[in-house]
């Protein structure tokens, strides 16, 4: 039998692949420190493990409305209407099971064979992979680190062809932390294509303001769930904010392959919007504590950061001068040091040579991943 040419060509996620193998020594007996993993390591706060309690004893346990329960999808549009002053109708809501297929439903209806997708580089993986598989070309645009990553409008632009169909950006940035600047922002709103958002990390910003491109355009679609802000990772639990004509066939699409978000989940993350904010603010002072203490001492290593990222709980570093190959390096780490990390190449040519460390994990684990790692430095160049 022979398997798909699509299945064959699709690129493997590499921060999972690094991430496998430390489980795979950790069931040898080796002790890891994970740095690799963008995923809160704080439990989902108590009220809405209490609301996804109280919806399995009151038997909220069947399919929902494929768009999601209408409690839900109104509360995402008051919290961009308190955040972000814009109005956004519920029947432009459709709530998934976490933003991967949230990808999958936007790239579907709006893609034909060789449209294109301008995107960073780097970027976070997912993007090229979807956007490829369902027959969409990935358009790349470097951003660079002494800029903080962020899109140039002026870059973008010369990039925009008759095939372009939509410019994706993402603010806070996985894999650099970095935010996209409102005027940067409305500057590309305005170049014409669609315009993809993923807002996932909206929420977790330390210094300065994120913006949505709904204040800037209504030609967008915005990307965003429960997993990153709320350490909902486990429920699986996103939204698709999307133009009125897209509503339907994203629909469609949802019944056939995902008929609908978890019950459960919904009700859970209904509680997540209405009452966590206090677990919410606490989270974000821990990991911006975290944040001062990584960049500080990834710097006194040696490794270069231009720009202090200021969003979610990633830095990419510059690694160069230990080595041009990070997939080689990111896994010499693992084995040697035990501690993960994510290797630049995985987000992009444009990020060889860097490497991305998370600080979603206990301060105390960072300081000794850290430590780890500047001994396997000190040893490497004896």
């Amino acid at each position: 039998m022979k398997v798909a040419t699509r299945a064959i060509d699709f690129r493997s996620f590499i921060v999972m692949d690094v991430l496998e193998r430390a489980n795979t020594l950790e069931r040898a007996g080796q002790d890891i420190i994970h740095l690799e993993i963008g995923e809160p390591d704080f439990d989902t706060p108590q009220c809405i493990r209490e609301a996804g309690i109280k919806a399995v004893r009151e038997g909220k346990t069947h399919y929902t409305h494929s768009l999601g329960i209408p409690e839900l999808r109104e509360a995402i549009c008051c919290r961009y209407m308190d955040m972000y002053g814009v109005q956004v109708n519920p029947e432009q809501v459709l709530v998934t099971s976490g933003t991967s297929p949230a990808m999958l439903l936007i790239f579907s209806a709006l893609l034909e064979n060789g449209d294109e997708v301008i995107v960073s580089n780097p970027c976070y993986p997912c993007y090229p992979n979807i956007i490829n598989y369902v027959g969409g070309n990935c358009i790349s645009v470097n951003v660079y680190e002494d800029d903080g990553f962020q899109f140039r409008p002026g870059e973008v632009a010369q990039k925009i062809s008759p095939q372009t169909k939509a410019i994706l950006i993402n603010s806070p940035s996985n894999p650099t932390g970095n935010l996209l600047s409102a005027e940067r922002m409305e500057r590309i709103a305005d170049l014409g294509p669609y315009i993809i958002s993923d807002e996932i990390y909206h929420g977790l910003v330390y210094e300065g303001k994120e913006h949505t491109i709904l204040e800037y355009t209504d030609k967008a679609f915005v990307l965003n769930g429960f997993s990153k802000l709320y350490a909902m990772t486990g429920w699986r639990l996103g939204y698709v904010i999307s133009p009125p004509e897209f509503l339907r066939p994203m629909q469609k699409i949802q019944q056939n392959f995902f008929i609908s978000a978890s019950s459960v989940s919904q009700w859970a993350g209904l509680a997540a919007l209405n009452e966590a904010q206090p677990d919410v603010e606490r989270m974000k002072t821990v990991y911006n504590q975290r944040r001062h203490y990584m960049i500080k001492r990834l710097r006194e290593l040696g490794f270069g950061i231009g720009v202090d990222p200021v969003g979610a709980f990633y830095t990419l570093a510059r690694a160069k001068q230990l080595s041009d190959n990070s997939y080689e390096l990111a896994f010499e780490i693992l084995e040697k040091a035990g501690v993960g990390v994510a290797p630049g190449i995985d987000f992009g040519a444009n990020a060889e040579g860097y490497l991305r460390f998370s600080y979603a994990n206990s301060l105390e684990n960072i300081t000794e991943g850290v430590r780890r790692i500047e001994e396997f430095i000190a040893k490497r160049n004896l």
